[in-house]
């Protein structure tokens, strides 16, 4: 056993040591020359990706990083690599280290001038690259935009299952309610529906209405949090995941029996208007808010409480309505996160915010990590991702994702990226200041 540990110890450090050499020439790198060298190869996708993938003997570009061809057809294993290898890996190295003094100069400008222009700038690239990698085909949009309403969930309940202290289980509640809310606010004011009949208003209106339809799903969404907030708070101990999960069912039901919104058939005919620019605006405005919060005197007001409510108590902290703010704020988000749902798939049934839902925003928020912003986007698109990229597997594929959430639960049971503040101007700021 010594000498198997001390091989398993060796090789770990010989490892460790190669990804030193080869990471040594991008130390230096800022995240502005990896987002041009990411743009650099969605372009090459773009333009050549086909021909490279028939001349690899690929049928089509892979649309998941080659990992679905290699599950559904493990012969194309190495195609599918080298094709990564040459489409997106080498690329992307080269163009970020051959642009690292001109990016370090350019991000230490922009930072000089103003740290919100650095931030838009960077964002704006970082937006160029998700929406030309995803437009290659719809399967690719559908995935980006669920993986992005999927961040503003996980987000949402990590400021009541984390940095408040609390288990809610009320989140696919809320994001019925919202999904419900802005469906019926749309389909009844702007468009010509068989459940609603004609229009209310004119439908030219309708994009320029649409968030005003995400809103009121959220403003619906808090209020349903009222109705837990009331009597759950005025306890302490596991109440609140007792009466949330009830609210969850009480919500389905009553979902189920109402005529008007399509009872257990569920409502369709939604507009396509949560686009791909519109889900990835309300997600960074999302981050942007949570990231505030949870920063703010509330946000440590909250963190007061989980550590330990009688203490915060004392210190003249209101517990209770600190915690009905974050809660009503969760649920806020919860219920646009459910309007932007409904209408990315153009409908909505009842049976789509039961359990299953609740396993997976759940998983999201423990995979990523509590009490992290970082945490919470790195669960969802983790889990996203590895949930897609299974999806060949069929019943396998839910064999598999719960031994790595039980892998990672045993070798990080905080999360992959817990209790770290999300400062976007350290993943800005030029490289080279931060060496001087």
């Amino acid at each position: 056993m010594t000498a198997i540990s001390s091989k398993l110890s060796t090789g770990k450090n010989d490892l460790s040591l190669l990804f030193k050499k080869l990471w040594a020439p991008f130390s230096l790198t800022p995240m502005l020359s990896w987002l041009c060298g990411a743009l650099i190869a969605v372009l090459l996708e773009q333009t050549v990706g086909l021909y490279v993938a028939w001349t690899l003997g690929l049928p089509k570009i892979p649309v998941l990083f080659g990992v679905l061809i290699m599950l559904e057809t493990p012969i194309l294993f190495p195609s599918a690599v080298l094709y990564v290898l040459i489409i997106y890996i080498l690329p992307v190295a080269l163009i970020a280290w051959l642009t690292t003094s001109l990016a370090n100069n350019l991000a230490g400008r922009l930072l000089d001038l103003q740290s919100w222009l650095a931030v838009l700038v960077h964002l704006a690239l970082f937006y160029a690259v998700l929406h030309l990698w995803a437009e290659i085909n719809d399967y690719r949009v559908l995935v980006v935009r669920l993986t992005l309403i999927s961040i503003i969930l996980t987000l949402s309940l990590n400021v009541v299952n984390g940095y408040m202290g609390e288990f809610s289980c009320s989140h696919p509640g809320f994001m019925a309610l919202g999904a419900y809310g802005a469906s019926v606010f749309t389909l009844a004011l702007f468009t010509d529906d068989r459940t609603f009949g004609a229009p209310l208003l004119p439908a030219q209106l309708g994009v320029l209405m649409f968030p005003l339809s995400l809103i009121f799903g959220g403003v619906l969404a808090a209020l349903g949090a009222l109705i837990i907030a009331i009597p759950s708070f005025r306890t302490r101990g596991d109440y609140l995941a007792i009466i949330s999960l009830a609210f969850m069912f009480i919500v389905k039901s009553l979902i189920e029996n109402l005529d008007f919104v399509g009872g257990p058939r569920g409502l369709g005919g939604q507009p396509d208007w949560a686009n791909l620019p519109t889900v990835f605006a309300w997600t960074a405005i999302c981050i942007w808010i949570t990231n505030n919060f949870v920063r703010s005197t509330l946000g440590k007001a909250l963190n007061a409480v989980r550590d330990d409510e009688t203490a915060a108590d004392a210190m003249t902290v209101n517990t209770r309505q600190t915690k009905m703010v974050a809660f009503l704020f969760a649920a806020f988000w919860a219920g646009v996160a459910g309007g932007l749902f409904a209408h990315v798939l153009r409908y909505v049934n009842p049976g789509s915010f039961g359990l299953q839902k609740l396993a997976e925003i759940l998983a999201m928020l423990y995979f990523g990590g509590l009490n992290s912003v970082v945490g919470s986007i790195v669960g969802a698109v983790s889990f996203n991702l590895v949930s897609e990229a299974l999806r060949p597997l069929e019943i396998m594929k839910w064999i598999i994702i719960p031994v790595i959430f039980i892998l990672v639960m045993i070798f990080r049971p905080t999360g992959l990226i817990a209790f770290t503040e999300f400062n976007v101007v350290n993943w800005i700021r030029p490289k080279n200041r931060i060496a001087e």
